[in-house]
């Protein structure tokens, strides 16, 4: 049924006609992370569009522009949330057009792309907004038309009056609309009503990437630039001496410059910065702890069997659920730093203009980069303008701002605009990786098969909070105890696609594998059975919606027909993170003797899905990411300092090992949820599990493919 929402006078604002017969709608949502809707001309947006996030425009002519504040970087949010608002405007999607508004904080509330927490967050305030307008404009026709209200009905930007035929455009309608009073409710459709939410969409940016439009970071270019790359030490050093007369003497450098603990060297264009840069002579000494790779093992391990851990979360008498067990499983599993590896490196361009400063370029977060600037520099945070292109990716890494705090730091001290461009190597050894981690997980069995008791203890470098605790399957059962331990390690560390769980989901995943398999119980129906006890018996706080989760399981079961094909060798995962539900079955057939994984089956609960082709590819790209990463991701650190630099020594997923992915969703009923990372946290599980069906061999470490476990079997599956 349609659903009558109440719109706020402190958050409704309605400004009368422009000289073009504009109408604005305005919305000030605090609580929201992402752009609130508003009608206005072109002309008004940034001379009369004070106060709020996001803009919906509709001229004489027309034609419907909105403004979207949320950096795009691949998660579809330019795409999807105009849609939301195309769809309670009955607004005719070919007339749409979308446009990246720069960072305002006067008029949009925390532009930020992060945690796939847009659309949940935006999903009624954009359906108000869109709603809103259409009432007017219908209000509008009525009194043109001399008709009931109730009688009009609006489609593809037109009001319809069926009884006399009698129609009139958008367009037509807006001045007089700009002069009628906003209602305080607004009906909302019905989503059975929707008739554009749910149909495919192609990206609105798509022509413009496709025929080489300059959208990107990257593509950035104005007459008069300069350009700068950057020394960056490794971890733990600081720089000792520098001999930059080699590098001084390639032609094209302007000047090398010192700060803090970096080197910039400065010139007309990339290239000769790339060849100074090679020639440029630093020497570090140790400014505090040079970890290696073998240092973190050790941490870890160390700190394991520490008895200083914070307790997170504890359910009943653990200890004695343990000293009455009839079984107990224990397993450790641990993963590596990981960089964020976009396609594109990062890069921003700034021009320090005494008292102001003016940024262009990716960055997920733009209002910290502009905070962050201010404070270098001392100057008010209102001095300092922000325009956002496009983000070549980004993954977590383009939270962070200290790519555009380079970028201040040589325009300030050249006093000339500059572009600082990484290069893959810079991007590879100066990043902000994902924590690496190590888990131990215990389980207490009683006689009969059933779980009395679950431990899980996480110690992390830079990691924070390592462990979820109250995520399945805490709460269903009886004695939990759940500890994290952090390291403060001197290599820096970031969110990284689907934060913790990236990792935790796959240790987690296989060790409910391993129990399962102790107490001779099928893996699907293991995890049922706990579920059921978390509905009909909860322990402690439930922070997952146990019925999503039932019902993802028992999708995926069915549409990968489990257990009930001999040839097929299968392993399965199911988790929650970022409001969805995401379960998967990879499915191995053995090919001459030889373990293959032919295909991947996901179903996913993230509520009602927007655009399907988006949804789609957030999915697929989340899945392969996943396998990717666990199979063959990894940093090895010598000296506070990756080996590995670029890509032909750090091993991505290629495309002939992609396995067949069957994508497929629930319709719960729900709002949507998150999606751009839920997919990737079941995906190293439902492999890893898959792979022990195959082989009885238990893969504990990731990547996979360095494993001894995986070696010895001399598998093809994943090879070129």
């Amino acid at each position: 049924m349609a659903d009558i929402t109440k719109t706020n006078r402190r958050d409704f604002l309605k400004i009368a006609a422009t000289a073009t017969g504009g109408l604005l709608i305005g919305f000030y949502w605090s609580s929201c992370d992402s752009p609130k809707v508003k009608v206005l001309s072109i002309e008004e947006v940034l001379n009369k569009a004070h106060n709020f996030n996001s803009f919906l425009s509709i001229s004489p002519d027309g034609d419907i522009v909105i403004y979207s504040p949320n950096p795009e970087l691949g998660q579809n949010i330019k795409t999807s949330f105009p849609m939301v608002v195309a769809e309670e405007l009955d607004a005719d999607w070919s007339k749409v057009r979308v446009l990246q508004a720069p960072l305002d904080t006067d008029k949009f509330d925390r532009q930020l792309t992060g945690g796939s927490g847009a659309m949940p967050h935006s999903w009624e305030r954009l359906r108000k907004a869109g709603a809103t307008a259409k009432y007017l404009l219908l209000a509008a026709a009525a009194k043109q038309l001399d008709v009931d209200q109730a009688t009009l009905t609006a489609e593809k930007s037109v009001v319809i009056h069926k009884s006399s035929g009698k129609k009139l455009t958008y367009g037509e309608l807006v001045e007089a609309a700009s002069a009628l009073q906003a209602p305080e409710e607004v009906l909302l459709k019905d989503p059975k009503d929707f008739t554009l939410i749910g149909t495919p969409v192609r990206n609105v940016d798509n022509k413009d990437i496709v025929t080489g439009k300059p959208l990107f970071g990257l593509d950035f270019y104005r007459e008069g630039m300069m350009h700068a790359m950057i020394q960056r030490p490794p971890f733990g050093k600081k720089i000792k001496s520098v001999d930059d007369s080699e590098a001084k003497a390639v032609k094209g450098v302007t000047d090398v410059i010192q700060y803090d603990n970096f080197v910039a060297i400065v010139g007309k264009s990339t290239w000769p910065l790339i060849k100074a840069k090679r020639r440029l002579k630093v020497t570090y000494e140790a400014d505090g702890n040079v970890e290696s790779t073998a240092d973190h093992d050790r941490i870890m391990k160390e700190l394991l069997d520490s008895r200083d851990a914070r307790v997170m979360r504890s359910d009943g008498e653990v200890d004695k659920a343990f000293a009455s067990a009839a079984k107990v499983i224990t397993s450790e599993y641990q993963c590596p730093f990981l960089p964020h590896a976009p396609m594109e490196p990062m890069n921003f361009f700034a021009h320090v203009k005494g008292e102001e400063v003016e940024l262009i370029g990716p960055t997920q977060t733009p209002d910290a980069a502009r905070m962050q600037t201010a404070a270098l520099l001392g100057i008010p945070k209102e001095n300092v303008t922000v325009d956002i292109t496009r983000l070549g990716g980004g993954f977590g890494r383009r939270l962070r701002a200290d790519y555009v705090i380079d970028a201040v730091e040589v325009s300030k001290r050249i006093n000339a605009p500059v572009k600082v461009t990484w290069t893959r190597e810079d991007d590879m050894i100066g990043g902000a990786y994902r924590p690496a981690v190590r888990y131990r997980f215990s389980a207490a069995l009683d006689e009969g098969g059933n779980m009395i008791g679950y431990k899980l203890r996480g110690v992390g470098l830079n990691a924070g909070n390592s462990v979820r605790q109250d995520n399945f399957p805490s709460g269903a059962v009886p004695n939990v105890l759940i500890e994290n331990i952090n390291y403060d390690s001197t290599v820096t560390t970031n969110a990284w696609r689907a934060p913790i769980t990236n990792f935790l989901a796959y240790a987690e995943q296989s060790f409910l594998d391993e129990v399962a398999l102790a107490v001779d119980k099928d893996p699907v129906k293991f995890r049922l059975d706990l579920l059921e006890k978390a509905k009909s018996s909860p322990v402690g706080a439930v922070n997952y919606d146990v019925d999503r989760m039932i019902g993802v399981i028992k999708d995926a079961a069915e549409r990968s027909n489990w257990g009930k094909d001999n040839n097929v060798k299968q392993g399965f995962s199911v988790y929650f993170s970022h409001r969805s539900y995401v379960a998967q079955v990879a499915n191995i057939e053995m090919v001459n003797g030889q373990p293959f994984l032919k295909k991947i089956i996901a179903s996913t609960d993230c509520g009602i899905v927007v655009n399907p082709t988006g949804a789609n590819h957030q999915v697929r790209g989340g899945i392969v990411d996943g396998m990717g990463h666990a199979m063959f991701g990894n940093l090895v650190f010598e000296d506070g300092s990756p080996k590995q630099k670029n890509f032909d020594t750090y091993r991505l997923i290629r495309m002939k090992e992609v396995p067949d992915i069957d994508v497929n969703y629930i319709d719960s009923g729900f709002e949507p949820t998150g999606l751009g990372e839920p997919a990737l946290p079941p995906t190293g599980g439902a492999i890893a599990n898959a792979i022990f069906a195959a082989t009885g061999k238990r893969l504990r470490s990731q990547p996979f493919i360095e494993q001894k476990e995986f070696s010895d079997l001399n598998l093809q599956m994943f090879r070129s």
